[in-house]
């Protein structure tokens, strides 16, 4: 006797017999009772959603020998025709099969004929998004004005690559991703039908591996069935899944808390017994981080996995942490693939855990000491959080980058780019770094009065620019900052000067902006004068920043063209260079 499938065997009839999708049947059932039936439908969504199975029971719907109605019987000719494939008036259209404009021709010249048997004639053109596009141009004019005994439905996973000119003329459903739940409860309800034993757990990791798919997740479970002999048990999918039991990833991730090198290795040793899905664990890891951030920061939260393990695990974690883990475990993922094997790829994503912590980052609104015993002005309200995502080796001394950060920031090729702000955490390879510090000169000046040591910090246009390197500014406010002269700054009061044409940067909101930029650093919220036309040979930042990368674009010249290799090529080949491909390294 032949096997049915059960993704065939139940797949659904009804529409109350769907799972899920409850805002498309609400749609069709409304049209249907009402006769207010359009003659176009695109039902879009991932596989194994019901895009297909929905179009059937349309089908029907409209077909029933009892009448047109949201509840088809089931039981008439037509009904039972169409559940097994063979209604003539139904015809399915595999347009991944059928793509030429040649097919669609003999479609259209078919619609012109009265149905065979029903009142109306359904056309289900399944992956819609294959047909070619003379194919679709063929189609539209009938898509648009169908003769009346006849409904379009379409259906495909790929609705960005329909025309507009389909989609505006279709009624367009979007079917939803069933979530675990959902899942979950129709593979109990059709094991108890089937009599097949199973437990909670077992159907839980069946439900979640389904990714969102109803007919993925009834596969799924066909094959679970035949690996268990019958029966499903947790052990049995594991092992059919290739993925870890919760417990391991617990003990994976207790491990990294307490920074135990030899334990976590021991316990990747245990897990390579098991010839594992690698990719998968690092899913499960990344799910467990989930779970535990939920716990650290919205403990309120309905329906969050409260387990022993989790709860003292988001007590030992730092939030920051959690994030930088979860990061990883995604980064790892596809990482897995390009390593010598799938078991180093994953240690190494352990390894980089237990390597690397975020920066501890200081209060914000207090002065805070870096390693030199300097302090960094305190932060504005203008000023940006305290980056988190920086990292730093453990165990190992993290370094400050000090005075030098503003001369390379100086030297910037974009002067419209933002250099690294005072609070913000830098990343630097191999070492990552610790808070950038202020110069001596500007911490100290952010606590002197006015008119004295602020005054000598601000003394001509070169330490005018020195500053505007490390101010925390975005958009026109930074335009009006690098487009500035320094003229003089005396009691309070800062005199700039714009170049001719920049006045519409002296807008008194873009002023108010910078004056809050630089008061941590001079000590109060400074008056700020401008005025047109700057000296002669003074330089603005955006200037400067100009001249640097025409000295870069020479030298990178000058290093290409000198080059032994390409000598030999012009010489011997009579190869040309084009000049305006060559870039400097670092703007590649």
């Amino acid at each position: 006797m032949s096997y049915l499938v059960l993704a065939r065997k139940w797949r659904p009839r009804r529409f109350s017999e769907l799972v899920g999708q409850l805002h498309v049947v609400r749609a069709l059932s409304n049209a249907l009772e009402s006769g207010r039936v359009h003659h176009a439908f695109l039902f879009t969504g991932t596989r194994g959603v019901g895009k297909t199975t929905i179009a059937r029971i349309f089908a029907k719907s409209l077909n029933c020998e009892q009448g047109t109605s949201a509840e088809p019987c089931g039981v008439c000719n037509a009904c039972r025709d169409i559940d097994a494939g063979r209604y003539v008036d139904l015809l399915e259209i595999d347009a991944a099969s059928h793509t030429g404009v040649d097919n669609v021709r003999d479609l259209i010249d078919n619609a012109q004929y009265m149905p065979a048997r029903g009142r109306t004639k359904v056309y289900l053109i399944d992956e819609v998004h294959m047909l070619s596009k003379p194919a679709f141009n063929a189609l539209l004019k009938t898509l648009e004005e169908p003769p009346e005994h006849v409904k379009f439905l379409l259906a495909t996973t790929d609705p960005d690559k329909l025309p507009v000119t389909v989609l505006s003329r279709c009624l367009q459903f979007n079917l939803k991703r069933l979530d675990v739940e959902q899942i979950e409860g129709q593979i109990a309800r059709i094991l108890e039908a089937e009599g097949i034993a199973s437990d909670p757990a077992s159907r839980r990791l069946l439900a979640k591996a389904a990714d969102g798919s109803l007919r993925d997740g009834l596969s799924l479970l066909d094959q679970a069935i035949a690996y268990g002999g019958g029966a499903l048990d947790e052990t049995a999918v594991r092992e059919m899944l290739g993925s870890v039991d919760r417990h391991r990833i617990d003990v994976l991730l207790a491990a990294l808390a307490q920074a135990n090198g030899e334990g976590l290795m021991n316990e990747v040793a245990a897990l390579a017994e098991l010839s594992p899905d690698f990719s998968a664990v690092l899913d499960e890891l990344a799910a467990t981080l989930h779970r535990v951030q939920l716990l650290q920061l919205v403990p309120t939260l309905a329906g969050i996995d409260a387990e022993p393990s989790l709860s003292e695990l988001a007590g030992a974690l730092e939030p920051e942490l959690v994030q930088l883990w979860y990061r990883m475990a995604l980064d790892g993922r596809v990482e897995i693939p390009l390593a010598p094997s799938a078991r180093t790829g994953f240690e190494m994503v352990l390894l980089r855990m237990l390597a690397f912590r975020p920066a501890a980052a200081p209060a914000i609104g207090a002065g805070s000491s870096d390693s030199a015993g300097r302090a960094s002005p305190p932060a504005s309200r203008s000023a940006a959080p305290v980056a988190t995502d920086s990292t730093r080796p453990v165990s190992r001394q993290t370094y400050p980058v000090g005075a030098s950060a503003s001369a390379e920031a100086n030297g910037r090729g974009d002067a419209s780019s933002d250099p690294p702000p005072p609070t913000a955490a830098v990343r630097q390879a191999p070492h990552s770094v610790a808070e950038t510090a202020a110069p001596s000169s500007l911490a100290e000046s952010s606590r002197a009065p006015a008119g004295s040591a602020s005054a000598g910090l601000l003394s001509d246009n070169e330490s005018w620019l020195a500053l505007l390197a490390r101010l925390e500014l975005r958009g026109p406010s930074r335009e009006l900052a690098a487009h500035s002269v320094f003229g003089g700054y005396e009691d309070g009061t800062l005199s700039l000067a714009l170049g001719p044409g920049l006045a519409h940067l002296g807008d008194d909101a873009l002023v108010q902006r910078l004056a809050e930029a630089l008061a941590p650093w001079l000590g109060q919220l400074p008056r700020i004068r401008l005025s047109e036309g700057p000296e002669a040979g003074a330089e603005t930042l955006h200037q400067r920043a100009l001249k640097t990368r025409s000295d870069r674009q020479q030298q990178a010249e000058r290093t290409f063209l000198s080059d032994t290799t390409v000598q030999h090529l012009i010489q011997r080949y009579g190869a040309q260079v084009q000049p305006d491909s060559i870039h400097p390294v670092e703007d590649n």
